[in-house]
């Protein structure tokens, strides 16, 4: 992903978060207090902003230097977030614990995206 493409995908992202996270607290708070699925949504709602962060970030960074790490750490963080937030999302809207599974590969995504993004940092 380039500059303005990552920039494109943390608007989204964001946007997305903001939505979902009114959503889930005013719509379907109800819902998820039943099934005792609002902690998980939250989690989907805050992990989705702190990477959607970050991504911002890269993309700051990407418009100064385009380095093939930084343009690592970005597609990593949008697939961290899809895998990650979307699973909890999912899990928590439509009270599906297997899909639980799903969720440590985002992780693995996010930590990948940091760990490319340090990386770029040393990379001359």
């Amino acid at each position: 992903m380039n500059a303005k493409q990552t920039l494109i995908a943390a608007g989204l992202l964001g946007f997305l978060a903001v939505a979902l996270g009114a959503f889930g607290a005013h719509a379907l708070k109800p819902s998820l207090l039943a099934n005792n699925r609002l902690d998980i949504f939250n989690l989907a709602v805050h992990y989705q902003f702190y990477h959607t962060l970050a991504l911002l970030a890269i993309a700051l960074l990407l418009h100064q230097e385009e380095k093939r790490l930084l343009k690592a750490a970005g597609v990593f963080m949008v697939v961290g977030i899809i895998f990650f937030s979307g699973s909890l999302y999912v899990m928590a809207i439509a009270n599906i614990s297997s899909l639980g599974m799903i969720t440590p590969l985002g992780g693995i995504c996010f930590l990948a995206g940091w760990a490319c993004l340090v990386g770029s940092a040393f990379k001359k």
